[in-house]
């Protein structure tokens, strides 16, 4: 009974592992193509947003 931390230490050792191969995966499921749509979608409708404040704070 002189090892009742291994199990403990084991167990945190296995989660570091688990999350450091999760770090980089991205879960939308999307092709390459589709990510990029709709990231160049997005950031045409902040720039939109970004000009209308513009023109009415000059206004």
């Amino acid at each position: 009974m002189t090892r009742g931390n291994q199990r403990d230490l084991a167990r945190q050792k296995n989660q570091k592992k688990v999350l450091e191969a999760k770090k980089g995966r991205r879960d939308d499921n999307l092709t390459l193509e589709q990510r990029k749509q709709r990231d160049a979608e997005m950031m045409r409708e902040k720039q939109k947003k970004k000009e209308e404040q513009q023109s009415g704070a000059k206004s």
